[in-house]
């Protein structure tokens, strides 16, 4: 019996967070007494599965077919179905990324089975009765729910940011085993066609630093010295929804819960007044500074470090500091 590991990857580039749900999967694994075997899908797999044996997984299975030239979570879903048909697989996780998410959800409805989302722990012992136990992310962050899984094939995602990915201790062997499915052409309704490119280099998701602004940044003029730090900083500019909803910021540029979720090594947050939305976005970065007039707004409360004082002041203040030391 197995655990399968869905590794999300584009054209050939692994995603992180399919290393986060490897690391999250390696305990668990061990605590089932499973093989951890990991696949991944479509035109650029084999590049991708190259350093999975590192992370942990026996075996990586490589699929391919005519329908999968890139992402398509119908072709995805069904690949995981005939792959867990005939490995034998008992448990197929992913990491609660939108793609992971969605390929799940996939394969759950063509298993007819139950699928749990955005998991922070799993305990696969349980009550003792072949149930597992596991805590999950609910209401965008703000509740943590116990629940029991009592399925067939246990399908779940690890919440994105849960753990922090890294190799295994001992690398797993890793061979690579190449794996054809039955694919029906309209399965190519929804695979990926086309794509623009908005953004170069780092991305919000990926920065080490971001420098982010809120309402009270006051206006779309107003982010510049924001942008002068981030570029001081080697990093990006995020914003609140109160800011997209102004049209002072692309929607790109958003943190939160229906925006794009961070872990920088710092982020920066001027002028927000920490909803529990943005909260969810931002949670997982390693410091928090927070600058505000309001010495009570939630993300003055919630951050390690906090300024109080006018951001219009204080980001100008940092910058030249920095350009200062550097000097």
């Amino acid at each position: 019996m197995s655990l399968l590991v869905v590794c999300d990857h584009d054209r050939g580039s692994l995603s992180e967070a399919s290393l986060e749900a490897l690391t999250f999967a390696r305990p668990l694994a061990a605590a089932a007494d499973l093989e951890l075997v990991a696949v991944v899908i479509g035109e650029g797999a084999e590049a991708a599965a190259v350093d999975l044996g590192a992370h942990g997984a026996e075996t990586v299975y490589v699929a391919s077919h005519p329908v999968l030239p890139d992402f398509g979570p119908e072709a995805w879903g069904e690949t995981v179905v005939q792959l867990v048909h005939s490995t034998g697989a008992t448990v197929v996780l992913a990491c609660g990324t939108d793609r992971g998410n969605e390929v799940v959800a996939q394969v759950a409805a063509r298993l007819d089975q139950p699928f749990v989302a955005n998991c922070r722990s799993i305990d696969p012992v349980g009550d003792g009765s072949g149930n597992w136990t596991m805590t999950r992310v609910q209401w965008g962050g703000s509740l943590l729910e116990d629940t029991t899984l009592t399925a067939d094939v246990h399908l779940v995602t690890v919440a994105h940011h849960a753990v922090e990915a890294a190799a295994a201790d001992t690398p797993a062997i890793g061979n690579l085993s190449a794996f054809s499915p039955n694919l029906d052409d309209v399965l190519a309704r929804t695979v990926v066609t086309d794509r623009v490119v908005l953004t170069k280099g780092i991305t919000l998701s990926t920065a080490p630093v971001v420098v982010g602004g809120g309402r009270g940044v006051g206006s779309a003029e107003a982010f510049a010295p924001l942008e002068e730090l981030a570029a001081e900083l080697g990093g990006v500019v995020g914003c609140s929804r109160a800011v997209t909803n102004n049209g002072w910021r692309p929607h790109s540029d958003q943190v939160g819960q229906t925006g794009t979720r961070i872990a920088p090594e710092i982020y920066i947050a001027s002028g927000i007044s920490g909803a529990i939305q943005h909260w969810v976005g931002a949670m997982a970065a390693k410091n928090i500074l927070a600058i505000n007039t309001d010495q009570e707004a939630n993300m003055v409360t919630r951050a390690g470090h906090a300024v109080i004082g006018d951001l219009h002041q204080v980001i100008p203040a940092i910058t030249e500091e920095v350009r200062r030391r550097r000097s």
